[in-house]
This record gives C-alpha cells, structure tokens and sequence, in this order.
C-alpha cells in the first residue's frame, strides 16, 4: 500500500509561498497582499497564522537554522578531521543557498533592509554561530591531529565565513546566475593548504 502523504500545513504553505516570491521578484518589496493572491487566501487568513511580515521572516530563518545545523552535527559526527569538517560544512551552507535562491536573499540580507533590526540580528547570529563552529573545528585539530592553524583560528573561522557570505551575496547580485558552488573545489584547494600545519608532537 502507498503510504499517503501528509499535506503541508497552512501555515507550511505560506512560508513556502514567501520563499518563492523572494526567489520569483527579486529586488521587489513583498507585501501582505501579494502574499495572500500567492497562497490563495485573504489577509486576514495570513494573520491567523503569522501577527506580522517580520514573524514569516522569522520562520523562514528558524527553518534556515534548523536545516544547516541540523546537518553540520551529522557533519562533525561523521568527519573527524579538522579539514574534512571544514570542507563539508562549507559546501553544505553553499549548496543550500543555490538550492534555495530566496532563502539566500534572507542570508545575504538585502530583502530585510527596511524591516525590524531584530531581523538582521537573527541573520547576524546565524553567521556567528557558524564562525563559532569553524573556530572550533580549527581549535580542536591542535589537540586531535597535532595540527594548529597556519593563521589564528579566528582569522581562519572569518576566512571561511566570510567565503560563505561573498559567495551567497556574488549569487543574489548576479540574479542567481552566478552559483555559489562554482569554482569552490579549486578555490578549497588553495584555502585548505592554508588552514592548517603539522606540528611535532612529543614523545
């Protein structure tokens, strides 16, 4: 027997409706009533779900959260390795992003500009966190590999956030022409000989 598929919730329908109206009018203003003729209902339905624009903000950001770290734990449990670490969590947060072009609007931020600072603090903190995993990967290889980071690793943890954020905001820019995956195993072939060196371990 087919197992039945469960239909998304309304409230499911209209995050989902957002996100392709970011992806679909990019560099337009989205207001409430172009949201409610996208999912088919009235405002006042859209308002049952979400009090306010900022709140369907919100929960595309929960749902960005939830998705990459979610992923990045499986990450860390799978790859031991400071540089495999680093590699994956990288690609993931860049393959998400050109899967996901509206969402990569709310990463790169442009689409909050106008909107409540709590909002770009969710984005900022995001970011954060995410450095604050790559300083930790690179803080740990000392004691796991013998290894220690050819720069700090607060420099290398914004090295590679900092890829991540010009790689999202160069595909936003372009109108998602240009994707954030391009080039990124030749480009990791020159970071990843960078990030870290041998040291001698102590009989």
């Amino acid at each position: 027997m087919t197992q039945a598929i469960t239909p998304p919730s309304r409230r499911e329908q209209i995050l989902q409706a957002l996100a392709l109206m970011l992806e679909e009018d990019s560099g337009k203003r989205i207001t409430i009533a172009a949201l409610a003729r996208q999912v088919g209902v009235s405002e006042a339905a859209l308002y049952r779900h979400f009090p306010s624009k900022a709140r369907m903000y919100e929960g595309l950001i929960s749902f960005i959260e939830e998705s990459l770290f979610e992923r990045i734990t499986r990450i860390l449990d799978d790859h031991q390795q400071a540089l495999p670490r680093c590699y994956h969590i990288t690609a993931l947060v860049l393959a998400f992003a050109e899967k996901n072009p509206g969402l990569s609007r709310l990463l790169g931020g442009d689409v909050l500009t106008g909107e409540t600072a709590r909002l770009r603090l969710r984005i900022h903190q995001l970011f954060e966190r995410l450095e604050t995993q790559f300083k930790q990967v690179l803080r740990e290889a000392e004691l796991r590999e013998g290894r220690r980071p050819a720069i700090p690793a607060t420099a290398g943890a914004n090295l590679l956030s900092a890829l991540i954020e010009g790689r999202i905001a160069q595909f936003v820019r372009s109108d998602y022409r240009h994707r954030p995956t391009v080039h990124w195993e030749d480009q990791w072939q020159a970071i990843s000989t960078q990030l870290l060196r041998g040291v001698s371990v102590p009989a």
